[in-house]
């Protein structure tokens, strides 16, 4: 079990830092692109973004960093190491519960919402400046999140 810990605090660290990385992209220029176009034709391209990512190679990253973490944080109970386990402890749970359930729970609800409208009208108009503001926000909680998820296994490694 040494020797691979470190292999999967490494994979860890990488698979949450690529997840930072992408969700960075949304919080700080695509969703701020979308919200300066007319909203049908924002609406029209988040929802295509929606479909298209939960059948693309992010999927593959982002449901196996999960996955990892889980066991992270089961190996750094198992096999106490001071605070390298709590820094695994803390990584795990910063992308488990900041990241992973929070998108289940707040911004996948919110893309099912938003593929159920179309158009400009009033109703989808206020959906989705509803959506820009608390999508986004969502968004940057997660991407707080995978970084400090990253950085902690990081330091995890750097004390082990």
């Amino acid at each position: 079990m040494a020797f691979i810990l470190p292999i999967l605090l490494v994979a860890a660290a990488i698979g949450s830092g690529l997840i930072a990385g992408i969700f960075f992209a949304f919080s700080t220029f695509i969703m701020t692109a979308f919200a300066r176009i007319p909203p049908e034709q924002g609406i029209a391209a988040m929802n295509s973004i929606n479909v298209t990512i939960v059948r693309s190679p992010f999927m593959l990253l982002f449901i196996p960093v999960a996955i990892l973490c889980i066991t992270i944080a089961v190996m750094a109970f198992m096999d106490w190491r001071g605070s390298a386990s709590i820094w695994m402890i803390g990584g795990a749970a910063a992308y488990i519960v900041a990241c992973f359930i929070s998108t289940i729970a707040f911004n996948v609800p919110m893309n099912d919402a938003l593929a159920n409208v179309s158009g400009n009208g009033s109703d989808a108009v206020a959906l989705w400046d509803r959506y820009l503001s608390d999508w986004t926000w969502w968004n940057h909680v997660r991407t707080v999140a995978s970084l400090a998820s990253a950085i902690a296994f990081v330091r995890a490694l750097m004390i082990l």
